[in-house]
Formats: structure tokens, C-alpha cells, sequence
């Protein structure tokens, strides 16, 4: 009797070991609010939104050790609106983030899949829009997220390297296959980010080229178009057919108290316009590019540990095109944040802009705050308040 008894619980250990070396997590958010945009084409507009201080989301993430300090990893993540049910990112099962890879903690580690850019998560984390106002429903990113820093294009087909913290530096590096058959170059997209940081002081540098954005950046979800724009905010959309976006961006934040103060500097341009050919777009200047300048400040106070105030303020200007004056666009942003426990806060974010000149579609700019519906005029102001469960 002694004998098969030793062999079960040895069985059983076995089996809490290799349990030990392995786990797979189930996590998420939900998170809704109420809403009211002041000028949505002219009108008010009230209603119940979904994903807003974050993108209300499920996923599964899991590890495995391998030995010898290697382990594999890997991430599925949709997105859903919690108002009707509805999948996220224009109809994609995982269209937050899904991939596969191996790592170490020595060397970093190397994953395959749909990817966020370097410069989202390590320039855009010292962000107002990435932060605190309003991130998941991209209101508070700067006009149009047009350099990206509030996350809200993802890569397709991609192989991405993170790199571990040495001696305060990290990287990250990104290369997506276009796929294409006969165009090596077509849909490529490439992303470099260098990060520091060392003591109350956080930084970081990155840079991205996207061939064909409409389609490679823009439009790479299951429901997104194949031959016209997906490029839908007045800001850029008359550039949806340049050859190449550039996007070269640096920022950082310093802590001191229960205060932390961030600046972040963004280059975006379309170049080649009319290389891509979209249906519908009439081509402007083909062969020209245009440009996009944005400075931003911020600021964040912890009043209490419960309690989060913060505010900012963004200037984006672009460049001229067929003779026509740049779009220019100043942004405001306030919010306040309550926790009432560790899985659940109370917010409240108001984003204000203000548009002049001339903007992409050869018309007098509208103020048209990120992803909410653009103005009929100059301003616009959008307010959220709402309730965010992490689980």
C-alpha cells in the first residue's frame, strides 16, 4: 500500500510543479460613462459611451517556463463596447493585441503578432490623452491621434523586440511584412523607441515609418476598406493616399511629491501624396508632403491617494499645402479621478479645442476632437464623466 501511495503524491507534486512553471491569467475592463459633445456637426450631443479612460476589454495572457532563464509568452486581447456588445477596433476578435514570442530576463524578448508601436508605449505613456484623459476613447489623444501616442493603431504581421531595463535604458523595435505579393516595400511598417529613466526622471525617443498608412496603419481591421479612406478625421484625411507617414517623436515626465509634470514634441508627416491610390480622393500636390508640429505640457497632482487631478495643454500646427495656410490646433484638457477601490474609479475629463487655417480637405478647419464627431465651427468641447471596473 506504502508503495503506490509514495508514487500518487509524487505524481501530485510533479503536476504542482509544472503547474508552478506555468500560468495563463484571465483579465479586463469595463468601463462606460456619460458623455456630451457640444457640437457634434452642429448639434448637442448626449450619449452612454464605452471605453473611455480605458478601452473596455478581455484577454488572456500566458507563461510558460522553459529553462535555462527562457520562457514563452503570449497575449490575446479584443475589444468591446460594453453600451451594445459590439467588438472593438471595426469588427477584429483580438484587435487590441495578440502575439506569441519567447523571452529571457537577461535579453528581453521576441514576439510575433498584432502589435502596439513603440512609440505609443514608450513615448505616449507621457501623455495627457495615453495617461489620464480620456485614453480609451482616444478624445484626449492630440488632433486625430495623427502620431499615434494615444495607442489607437495597432500593427498587423509584426515581429517586435522589448528589450529588459539595463542601466536604466530600454528598446524596442518593430517590423511588420507587408505581404504583399511582388511589393516587398508596400505596407511595410518600421518602429524604433530608446526610453531612460533614473529616479524621478522618465524619457524616450521613437520614430516610425508606415508605407501606405490608409491601408498598412489605418485600415489593417477586419471591416476596415480595401480600395477607399480609412483615414476619417478632417485633420489628415486628404492625405490618405500619401506613400509614407514619418512619425518622430520624444517626451518624458519628472516626479517630485505627489506631483509629476510631462512635455512631449511630435513630428508627423505624409509624404508623396498620390502614390497611394484610394477611390474617391482627388490627389493634392501629388508628390508633395506636409507636416505636423505638436507640443504638448501636462501636469498631475495626487491630492490624496484617492484622489487625481491633472490638466494639459496641446499645439499642433501643419504645414502649407497648394498654397493654403496650415490647419493649427490648440487642445485643454482637465480631469479629476476618484478610486474607490483597487479595481474600481470615478472620473470626470473635459477636452476643449480650437481650430484655425486651412485643414486637409482644402477647407476652413473645424475643431474636431479625436474620434468624436468633428464640429460644425471653430470649437468644440467634449466632457465625460463615467465609471471604470478592472477585473
Amino acid at each position: 500500500m506504502k508503495r503506490p501511495l509514495c508514487l500518487g503524491m509524487a505524481l501530485l507534486g510533479s503536476m504542482s510543479a509544472a503547474h508552478a512553471q506555468s500560468s495563463v491569467t484571465l483579465y479586463g475592463i469595463v468601463d462606460q460613462g456619460i458623455a456630451i459633445n457640444t457640437n457634434a456637426a452642429g448639434k448637442r450631443q448626449f450619449s452612454l459611451t464605452s471605453g473611455n479612460e480605458s478601452g473596455s476589454r478581455w484577454g488572456l495572457r500566458g507563461r510558460e517556463d522553459l529553462g535555462g532563464g527562457l520562457y514563452s509568452l503570449f497575449v490575446l486581447e479584443g475589444g468591446f463596447n460594453g453600451s451594445t456588445g459590439a467588438l472593438g477596433q471595426n469588427g477584429d476578435l483580438f484587435g487590441r493585441q495578440v502575439y506569441v514570442g519567447v523571452g529571457s530576463s537577461a535579453f528581453g524578448t521576441v514576439t510575433a503578432g498584432r502589435h502596439y508601436l513603440p512609440n505609443a508605449e514608450m513615448v505616449g505613456i507621457f501623455t495627457a490623452g495615453e495617461d489620464w484623459a480620456l485614453s480609451g476613447a482616444g478624445y484626449g489623444a492630440h488632433p486625430g491621434d495623427l502620431d499615434d501616442l494615444d495607442g489607437s493603431f495597432r500593427v498587423n504581421n509584426s515581429l517586435k523586440y522589448t528589450s529588459p531595463m539595463w542601466s536604466g535604458f530600454s528598446l524596442q523595435a518593430l517590423y511588420s511584412f507587408g505581404g504583399v505579393a511582388g511589393s516587398v516595400a508596400r505596407n511595410q511598417i518600421y518602429g524604433f523607441g530608446l526610453g531612460y529613466q533614473h529616479g524621478s526622471l522618465k524619457s524616450a525617443v521613437a520614430y516610425t515609418l508606415a508605407h501606405n498608412p490608409n491601408y498598412s496603419l489605418f485600415g489593417n481591421k477586419a471591416n476596415d476598406s480595401a480600395t477607399g479612406s480609412n483615414m476619417s478625421s478632417p485633420v489628415y484625411s486628404g492625405y490618405a493616399n500619401a506613400g509614407t507617414q514619418q512619425i518622430i517623436n520624444a517626451g518624458g515626465a519628472y516626479t517630485f511629491g505627489a506631483a509629476t509634470v510631462g512635455a512631449v514634441y511630435s513630428n508627423t508627416r505624409f509624404s508623396n501624396l498620390g502614390a497611394t491610390a484610394v477611390t474617391g480622393l482627388t490627389t493634392q500636390s501629388s508628390g508633395a508632403s506636409v507636416a505636423f508640429n505638436t507640443f504638448e505640457l501636462n501636469a498631475k497632482y495626487a491630492v490624496t491617494p484617492a484622489l487625481q487631478v491633472a490638466a494639459s495643454y496641446a499645439y499642433t500646427r501643419s504645414s502649407s499645402v497648394n498654397g493654403h495656410e496650415g490647419a493649427k490646433y490648440s487642445q485643454l484638457e482637465a480631469g479629476i479621478d476618484y478610486t474607490l477601490s483597487k479595481r474600481t474609479d470615478l472620473y470626470a475629463v473635459t477636452v476643449y479645442q480650437l481650430a484655425s487655417g486651412t485643414d486637409s480637405t482644402g477647407r476652413k478647419a473645424v475643431a474636431a476632437i479625436a474620434f468624436a464627431t468633428p464640429s460644425s465651427n471653430s470649437h468644440q468641447l467634449v466632457s465625460v464623466a463615467g465609471i471604470r471596473h478592472r477585473f
